[in-house]
């Protein structure tokens, strides 16, 4: 096959791309079906257990550790506000700095899937097997 040609089947077996998009979504579906009695999402559990501090979190390093844009991010905390679980709060020193806290709702909500969590996360260490998540996380970061 000439190098300008690409086949599905190669396209398919050889980007790494497509190949952690379908591992993250079909990841995320196992985590939202063991996190789905608690009324949590994958993508809500994470952003509350980001929230797990004492003082409130700027909204832009909360973006940061997850890995979000602040647009997705407050499109993701719309919901999680209207349920009372998060709220907003004014930087004490920089008023147009918007900070994220838990509220006690959302501490309960999120403590409560934490065992839910802890099983699902138990089996995908489980699949990994010998190779692990401690080897892979570095090896994933270095395609970031």
């Amino acid at each position: 096959m000439e190098k300008s040609k690409l086949s599905a089947a190669e396209f398919s077996a050889a980007c790494v791309c497509l190949g952690v998009q379908r591992a993250a979504r079909s990841i995320a579906r196992r985590y939202d079906e063991a996190l789905r009695s608690s009324g949590l999402t994958s993508g809500q559990f994470t952003i509350l257990s980001s929230l797990l501090r004492d003082e409130p979190t700027p909204l832009g390093s909360l973006a940061d550790v997850l890995g979000l844009d602040r647009t997705t991010l407050n499109r993701n905390l719309r919901p999680l506000e209207s349920e009372n679980l998060v709220s907003t709060v004014p930087d004490p020193t920089d008023g147009r700095v918007r900070r994220i806290v838990l509220t006690s709702a959302g501490r309960k909500r999120v403590e409560a899937a934490i065992p839910l969590w802890r099983s699902v996360q138990s089996d995908s260490n489980d699949r990994l097997g010998k190779t692990g998540w401690h080897t892979l996380r570095p090896l994933l970061g270095r395609l970031g």
